[in-house]
């Protein structure tokens, strides 16, 4: 299932490199294509590459929850894009900043990174000091700039159930955390879960 995982992103990966091949578009839709080329490459290594963990949400609705969080949303990139300069520009400006989140909450996450609920280690060094799930909300802001290159209303739909369901995915990590981390008590009392002094 890993490599499975893994080889979906590297398959949208390789459908905005072929566009961005292909030099048929305006320079800014190509470097939208880039971000989000690179983007899906990450996603894909970070899939393979992640380490066992030491205890698993119970159920099937959480892994359900995963599964339908993690590649329901990058779906979005097979939809008919936008040949628009600003939604183009929005887009690109939403995965950079999504990507670099991501990379810098990876690096202080480090094998503590899973897609299913799992339960490793409770990091609380660089975005983890103010918010206890950095990496999903540099997810979303990404997702969000996808959303803007291809725009339509069931592309909003999809990021809105998207959001929905990262929700449960929070309440289900959490759980898991709660029963196997000791310390991760006294770390969630401290910190709000996604938008400080918001959620």
């Amino acid at each position: 299932m890993q490599l499975l995982g893994g080889m979906w992103f590297m398959l949208l990966a390789l459908v905005y490199a072929i566009k961005i091949g292909s030099f048929s578009e305006s320079w800014l839709i190509l470097v939208s294509s880039f971000c989000l080329a690179s983007f899906y490459v990450l996603l894909g290594l970070l899939v393979i590459t992640r380490p066992p963990a030491k205890a698993h949400a119970d159920g099937l609705l959480p892994r359900i929850a995963a599964f339908v969080g993690t590649y329901l949303p990058w779906t979005i990139g097979f939809f008919g894009e936008t040949g628009k300069t600003l939604p183009n520009l929005a887009s690109t400006v939403c995965v950079l900043t999504g990507m670099a989140m991501m990379l810098v909450t990876i690096r202080h996450l480090g094998k503590s990174f899973s897609l299913v609920p799992q339960a490793r280690s409770v990091v609380q060094t660089g975005p983890y000091r103010w918010i206890k799930h950095p990496l999903y909300l540099a997810e979303e802001i990404a997702i969000f700039g996808v959303v803007l290159k291809v725009l339509s209303p069931l592309t909003l739909t999809l990021f809105v159930l998207h959001i929905g369901v990262q929700v449960c995915r929070i309440y289900y990590e959490e759980d898991l955390l709660r029963r196997n981390c000791p310390e991760y008590a006294s770390y969630e009392a401290s910190r709000w879960r996604l938008i400080p002094y918001v959620w």
